[in-house]
């Protein structure tokens, strides 16, 4: 087999427009990705996709309140909206790499593991929420929203308008870790982790029970790279390339980066805390177990990216 490649997928990639949300519309969005990731299998790359779901998470939570407000639907706890956007974006994705195998005559399997994440119940982000989940709102509407929620917490997300924001702890551990494994061993393209895994904390009795969160799917996806070995992560965004003083007369694009270079920009704040930080803090902490190569790109790019022609590629020292 090649190269075990990990690919992660935003969730915002899979909502073009904020027309464009149905459900329809992701499955073609879904498609249109699968056909990079289908040029990476032709490359002969042995491949795992994780996947975002913030967008989707909001629109389940916002489904369940309206449901309850109109026909007195019990309510949907946040934890569930995790593991139903994880089995519904992961059945498209699934569905649409099928399809696209079938296509160009590859002989290829897919499989989607329900995958939940441990995390700690002590996590400070428990009472300090970061996590942008659901639609852009204008200034008004978020602060009419949070007059019929006064619990809700609203950030403005890089310029692009106001979103709501839930926990997001940290993991610790994924739990059906073995049995990736064993998928990619037997020759399957595994889409695992979805919307950054289900949150589990564990009990005294050593046992499990899902948490009200949101798990940042990069931090889970350099976890989950870590644990089965994977050789590349490649983290997918809204730009070919990552930029220092982005915005700025002196925007500058980067292809080829060490770890060390990276670091300093991180230090002189070049990549904003809601966007691009958590990506790059990602790519580090693969770098730093196990990881040879680590590439930020948009979902267009990744066929370019894997050979070196497109994308920002953090490497450990030299270029």
């Amino acid at each position: 087999m090649g190269k075990l490649v990990i690919v992660a997928i935003g969730g915002n990639s899979l909502v073009k427009d904020n027309g464009l949300d149905s459900v329809q519309d992701q499955y073609e969005a879904v498609c249109d990705t699968a056909v990079n990731i289908a040029d990476m299998v032709e490359q002969d790359f042995n491949v795992v996709v994780t996947h975002g779901n913030g967008p989707q998470v909001g629109f389940g939570l916002r489904r369940s309140e309206i449901a309850g407000e109109v026909a007195g639907m019990p309510s949907v706890p946040l934890v569930n909206c995790v593991a139903d956007t994880q089995g519904g974006i992961g059945y498209q994705i699934q569905q649409a790499l099928t399809n696209e195998f079938s296509k160009r005559g590859i002989n290829k399997k897919v499989a989607t593991v329900i995958t939940q994440v441990e995390v700690s119940i002590d996590d400070p982000n428990f009472k300090n929420p970061t996590k942008p989940v659901g639609s852009f709102f204008t200034l008004e509407q978020a602060e009419l929203m949070k007059k019929e929620h006064p619990d809700w917490i609203f950030i403005e997300d890089s310029g692009r308008g106001y979103r709501r924001v839930v926990p997001s702890p940290k993991p610790i551990d994924i739990l059906e870790k073995d049995a990736i494994k064993s998928l990619i061993d037997a020759g399957y393209v595994v889409i695992a982790i979805g919307g950054g895994g289900i949150p589990v904390v564990k009990t005294e009795e050593n046992t499990y029970e899902g948490i009200d969160a949101v798990i940042d799917k990069d931090f889970a996806t350099s976890l989950l790279a870590e644990q089965i070995n994977a050789e590349i992560l490649i983290i997918t965004t809204g730009v070919s390339r990552v930029c220092i003083n982005f915005g700025k007369p002196n925007q500058k694009a980067l292809e080829n980066i060490t770890v060390e270079e990276t670091k300093q920009y991180v230090e002189e704040g070049h990549f904003p805390a809601g966007s691009m930080l958590p990506k790059i803090e990602a790519s580090l902490h693969f770098m730093k177990k196990n990881g040879s190569r680590v590439i930020i790109t948009d979902p267009e790019s990744l066929k370019d990216a894997i050979i070196g022609k497109a994308g920002t590629h953090i490497i450990k020292s030299g270029h």
